[in-house]
């Protein structure tokens, strides 16, 4: 499906399981079709996801223009298309987008899932933190031109060897590499305001922080300040998993995201019959042990 979002020419997908509405946002450098598993796996949901700009089959984004404001603005109009509140998901870069939205237009969203938002900025004073900006500066020393730059960028945040990835999906990498720059003036230095004091607070919407056991440090650190600021906000870290786990363990993912829209439901006295299963218990397991929980406005449980 193709229509003109937020004024940019943008492709879209749906899932249609079922009445309860979903958007779901992807990551850099990957496209609507990652959410194919996702979606699979969350009966009784209508999961629509777009080609954020620059991706898949939505148009080039336009240097001249700010990348994540136009995201956001592709994402509002879409939900106000689909109809809303619904259930809005995100993943990494797509994640930041999500919660941009969530704090701009809260009467859009029901639920807000984010796996590992690269929100960097938030998690600035921590060793984490510098560990992280240390490694980001020595990549671009090292890469000699955007292949190099692709590759360790994948190594650093994707799955497996770059050099092992079929050839199509390596180009489409490479020639989208400087759609990750174009990031930093939010995802380093916050242009769009999301970490001022006071603003995160304010959302009191359910939301999910997923994150892989195996991910860099620096994801755990800005899941610890997100959900010491987020009033409503759990946590859920999948055990073997890293920065795709929405993609390599959509399961337990989707688990732990109808654990989310049922807790959400009984607090409006409504029964949403998502069913249970082996991954909604283990989700379940994770959350109760403290690896993955319910915050109320204080750190993580050790």
């Amino acid at each position: 499906m193709q229509a003109v979002l937020g004024g940019h020419p943008t492709a879209f997908r749906q899932w249609d399981h079922g009445p309860r509405q979903a958007l779901a946002l992807h990551c850099s450098l990957a496209h609507a079709g990652a959410w194919s598993g996702l979606a699979a796996a969350l009966p009784g949901v209508c999961l629509t996801a777009p080609d954020l700009p620059g991706h898949g089959r939505s148009a080039d984004w336009d240097p001249e223009t700010d990348l994540h404001a136009t995201a956001t603005r592709i994402a509002e109009v879409l939900t106000e298309r689909i109809g809303a509140p619904l259930d809005l998901i995100g993943h990494s870069f797509g994640a930041t987008v999500a919660l941009r939205l969530a704090l701009e237009r809260p009467d859009l969203v029901r639920t807000l899932t984010l796996a590992e938002p690269v929100l960097f900025v938030i998690a600035r004073g921590t060793p984490a933190f510098e560990v992280f900006v240390g490694g980001y500066a020595d990549m671009e020393r090292m890469a000699e031109g955007p292949r190099d730059a692709a590759a360790a960028f994948h190594g650093a945040w994707g799955v497996g060897a770059f050099d092992r990835l079929p050839e199509s999906q390596q180009r489409y990498m490479i020639e989208r590499m400087p759609l990750v720059r174009a990031q930093d003036d939010v995802l380093l230095h916050d242009a769009a305001g999301l970490t001022v004091p006071g603003r995160l607070e304010r959302l009191r919407r359910p939301v999910l922080l997923v994150e892989g056991a195996q991910s860099p440090p620096v994801v755990a650190a800005i899941h610890d300040v997100l959900a010491a600021r987020l009033p409503n906000a759990r946590r859920l870290v999948v055990p073997g998993a890293g920065h795709m786990v929405p993609i390599t363990h959509p399961g337990i993912v989707a688990a732990g995201i109808a654990a989310l829209f049922a807790s959400e439901q009984r607090e409006e006295g409504v029964d949403i019959g998502l069913g249970g299963g082996p991954a909604r218990d283990q989700a379940g397991a994770l959350m109760a042990e403290g690896r993955g929980h319910v915050v109320e406005g204080g750190p993580p449980r050790a």
